[in-house]
This record gives C-alpha cells, sequence and structure tokens, in this order.
C-alpha cells in the first residue's frame, strides 16, 4: 500500500509537517542566519570546514551534518544513514540554535529532503551546490529529475554558490534566485591549485580578484588531501567572503582544520602500510578516492567496498569497472544489504570487475562478511608500501541487514585487526 502513494502526495504529507514542525518550535530558522549545501560528494567536508571556520574566529555556530549535529560545543547524532534529519528533529535542533544565542546554522541538505519539504521554512541567506552526478536515481528515476531537485536549495536565497567546473553548473546557473557566485576554474570568481602535498600536509592556494581587479592569493597548509578537497576549501571561503571573513583569518582557521571522521580518514597504529577510511559509495566518488590515494601509493593499492541495497542497482556494475581500473586488488564484501541478498549486490559489482579485466581470487575476492574482508586486506594482503581503502561506510554507526541495525564501525574493525598483526610480529 504504502508503494502505490504517489510521491507528491506524501510530499504535500511531508511539506504539512514540515509546517507544524516549525510552528511547534516557534519558527526559529528566522532568527538565524543560515547557509544550506548540497551536492552528490563534498557536502560534508564543506559544511564542516564552514563551522570550523566560523567557531574557531569566535562566533556562535551551530551545524547539522551527516556525521553529526552540532549545537553550543555539544554533539547530537543524526540518526542511521541519514544526511537531513526529520523536519521535526531539524526545527528540534534550530531551536536549541536559538535558545543558545547562536547565530549561525550550517546546514547539510540531500536531495531527499529537498523533494519531501524536510527543510521547508528554513530560510537559507546563501546556498552551495558542490557538483551533481548520478545518484539515488532509484528514487528520483532521472538525472534530470534528480538535478532540478538540488536546485530547490537556490530558492528564495540571496547568494547562489556554484562549482563552475562541474558539468551541472551550465544547466544549473539560471535557477533560483540572489547573486551567483562563482568557484573552481580560473574564469571563476574564486579558484586554486594544490601548491605541494607532503607529510600529512597539503598546501592549497586560493585567488580571487578584488574591486580594483587585483589578483590576491592565500595559501592555506591544510591536514586535508587531494585535488578534490581544492573544491571544498573553494566552497567554505567563497561562503566565509560572503559573511564578511577577513582573509587571514579564514587560511588561519583551515590550517587547524582536523578533518571528517570516515571521509578520507588515515588509521594509524604504527604499521608500515596505510590505511584510510572513506564513504565514497557512488562511481564518482570512488573514482576520486582512488585516483587521489594511487597518487601516494608506493606499492599496490588495495580496495575493500559494496553497494547498499534497494539503492539504485544500475550503478553497481560500473563501481566496480572504476575500482578495477584504478585498484591492483579489491575485496568485495556487504554494505547495507537490508532486504536484498549481499551475494547478488557482489556479483552485479563484480560483472563490472571482471569486465574491466579481474580475475576472481586473483585480483578480487568475494567475501560477504565485512570484516572478514577487513581482515583480509589489512590483515593478510598489505605490506610494506601499500594502501588499503575500506570504501562506503566511512563514519557510520551499524549495519542495516534484512530490516535491523547491527553495530558496526568501519574504523574500530580496522584499529582491532591492525593491533593484532602488530603484536603477532
Amino acid at each position: 500500500m504504502k508503494n502505490k502513494i504517489p510521491q507528491s502526495a506524501k510530499n504535500f504529507y511531508h511539506l504539512v509537517v514540515a509546517f507544524f514542525s516549525a510552528l511547534f518550535f516557534r519558527f526559529p530558522a528566522k532568527k538565524l542566519k543560515i547557509v544550506g549545501v548540497t551536492g552528490t560528494d563534498g557536502k560534508t567536508t564543506t559544511v564542516n570546514l564552514i563551522y570550523h571556520v566560523l567557531h574557531e574566529l569566535g562566533y556562535k555556530v551551530g551545524m547539522i551534518s551527516t556525521v553529526e549535529a552540532k549545537v553550543n560545543g555539544h554533539s547530537y547524532e543524526t540518526g542511521f544513514h541519514v544526511t537531513t534529519p526529520s523536519s521535526f528533529t531539524t526545527q528540534k535542533f534550530l531551536r536549541k540554535m536559538v535558545d543558545n544565542k547562536t547565530e549561525y546554522a550550517i546546514l547539510e541538505v540531500t536531495s531527499h529532503a529537498l523533494d519531501q519539504n524536510r527543510v521547508a521554512f528554513v530560510p537559507m541567506q546563501a546556498a552551495v551546490i558542490t557538483n551533481v552526478t548520478p545518484e539515488h536515481l532509484d528514487y528520483h528515476r532521472s538525472y534530470r529529475r534528480y538535478l532540478f531537485t538540488k536546485a530547490k536549495i537556490f530558492n528564495k536565497v540571496n547568494y547562489r554558490i556554484m562549482n563552475s567546473e562541474d558539468p551541472s553548473f551550465e544547466k544549473l546557473k539560471m535557477l533560483g534566485s540572489g547573486q551567483l557566485v562563482t568557484y573552481g576554474g580560473q574564469l571563476a570568481d574564486y579558484f586554486g591549485e594544490v601548491v605541494s602535498s607532503y607529510d600529512g600536509i597539503t598546501n592549497y592556494a586560493v585567488h580571487y580578484r578584488t574591486k580594483q581587479k587585483q589578483l590576491k592569493t592565500m595559501v592555506a597548509a591544510t591536514h586535508l588531501i587531494g585535488e578534490f578537497n581544492l573544491s571544498n576549501i573553494l566552497a567554505c571561503f567563497t561562503i566565509c567572503k560572503i559573511l564578511g571573513l577577513e582573509d587571514k583569518k579564514i587560511i588561519n582557521a583551515l590550517s587547524t582544520f582536523p578533518g571528517v571522521p570516515g571521509r578520507m580518514e588515515e588509521v594509524k597504529v604504527g604499521q608500515d602500510f596505510r590505511v584510510f577510511i572513506d564513504f565514497a559509495h557512488t562511481p564518482h566518488s570512488i573514482e576520486v578516492a582512488l585516483s587521489t590515494l594511487k597518487k601516494q601509493t608506493e606499492n599496490k593499492l588495495i580496495c575493500v567496498f559494496g553497494a547498499a541495497g534497494e539503492r539504485d542497482p544500475s550503478k553497481r556494475s560500473l563501481m566496480g569497472q572504476v575500482a578495477a581500473g584504478l585498484a591492483d586488488l579489491i575485496i568485495l564484501t556487504s554494505e547495507d544489504p537490508r532486504s536484498e541478498d549481499p551475494s547478488r549486490i557482489i556479483d552485479e559489482i563484480s560483472k563490472g570487475i571482471v569486465k574491466a579485466g579481474g580475475q576472481h581470487n586473483r585480483t578480487f575476492w568475494k567475501i560477504i562478511d565485512r570484516e572478514e574482508a577487513i581482515q583480509k586486506a589489512v590483515g593478510n594482503l598489505a605490506s610494506e608500501g601499500d594502501t588499503v581503502a575500506i570504501l562506503g561506510k566511512g563514519h557510520e554507526k551499524s549495519m542495516s541487514i534484512a530490516g535491523k541495525e547491527y553495530p558496526w564501525s568501519d574504523k574500530n574493525v580496522a584499529v582491532s585487526v591492525l593491533k593484532k598483526r602488530l603484536n603477532q610480529k
């Protein structure tokens, strides 16, 4: 019965719920300066960067992201497998912010939230779209619908911030309201490049032109890695300039950013190879993650990943093909199979690996149990100079299997396996 109800009817219901949620909490968003961030990739890191800069500079700021909500220095979980909480929970967090005299609220907003009116009655002063690549097509039915759902975040904002290098830019730049501000390539308002990367520190140059057409350049020494994080830093810098912050203060704050749990997070317990946990779970994000790590890997690049059940099965074979083109060894495993058979999901991914030349039990393995898969990669296959990328779950603290949520942490399992390995030496 539930699946027979048109999504438009469900969305009207969500709109009503959003109105009464805002009413119940006395429309707290009206008393906050709100920045919304959406996009297929990069939105969690961008939200955390903006929050960090404002917090470091002494502003009263709150945040709702994939990883957590932060209000008055306290951290709150936002639920299982969600980015934007329900409208009721979102309004509750915003009310907490207002009650604690918060000035700014930084919100991560998903396409589902935009379509289902979860952030209705949350007026935003500025909004960012980081990028839009095919994702959630099981829900949106087409890339075009997905794209225009993302664009809803630009309705009634004062500033629209966009990545001019993203293929979606030409389609989206005329949509929404407010001044368009761009970052990305050299013709954008803000642009930059990776200057250098060494020993865990990456220097990112940020450029923009003043009103007098003079080129200004700053360099941020950060704990982030990769070309892809340049876009996140540029998005953050753009928002901070719109908010009126000083260049030097922004750059200094960026240098103290510790990173985001589960987003290209390195796990170190004294081993002679590198291990990273990342949330990459689309063909594009897997390509970006593995390309970044391959450049920093002396020997083999080993990848552990799967695909979520009940989520866009059309991307599974392509995920395998992309991974096989970059990783030397692959272990396919479970990743929130939900009601689906995990072995069937793995078989669908493996078709792409075989298409790219992979050989079963020689260059890739199928291990349904995710803990065993990490054990094989980190405990057995990896050696000095290698890199292990554990993708798909990132920060998440549960695994969804057959309708139940089981406690889970990629990082905790990796640390446990590494410690056992080191103790056996």
